[in-house]
C-alpha cells in the first residue's frame, strides 16, 4: 500500500505541475501586455494612437491599431523592426531595451483583429 500511495502522490504533483505551467506563461505574458501598455503610454502616446479605435495626435504617425493589422505583421516581425533603431523615422530615435521591445510588441499585437477596416 505505501508504493501505491508514492506511486498516487507522484503522479499528482506531475499532473499539478504540468497544469500550472500553462498558467505560468499566461501569466507572464498579461504581464508582458500591460508592461507594452504603459510603455507605449508613456513613451508613445504624444505621437501614436495606443489604444483601439484612436486617432493619433500626430497625423503623420500611424495608430497601433493600424500597425498590428498591417499585412503580415506578427509579433516577430515587429520586435525585428523595434529592434533595429535605423528603420525608426528621425523623430523615433530612442532606445528600447530587448524587454521594452518584446512588451511593446506584445502589447501592439493584441490591437490586431479579424473584422479591422482602416479609417478612410
Amino acid at each position: 500500500m505505501p508504493r501505491f500511495l508514492l506511486l498516487a502522490m507522484a503522479t499528482l504533483a506531475v499532473g499539478t505541475a504540468a497544469l500550472s505551467q500553462p498558467v505560468r506563461v499566461e501569466e507572464r505574458r498579461l504581464a508582458e501586455v500591460e508592461r507594452g501598455r504603459a510603455l507605449a503610454e508613456a513613451r508613445c502616446a504624444a505621437c501614436h494612437a495606443v489604444t483601439a479605435n484612436a486617432a493619433s495626435p500626430n497625423p503623420e504617425s500611424p495608430g497601433f491599431e493600424d500597425i498590428a493589422n498591417r499585412k503580415g505583421l506578427s509579433s516577430a516581425t515587429l520586435r525585428q523592426y523595434l529592434r533595429n533603431a535605423h528603420n525608426y523615422p528621425e523623430a523615433m530615435q530612442f532606445k528600447l531595451d530587448r524587454g521594452q521591445v518584446r512588451d511593446l510588441s506584445a502589447y501592439i499585437v493584441t490591437l490586431k483583429r479579424s473584422d479591422y477596416k482602416p479609417a478612410i
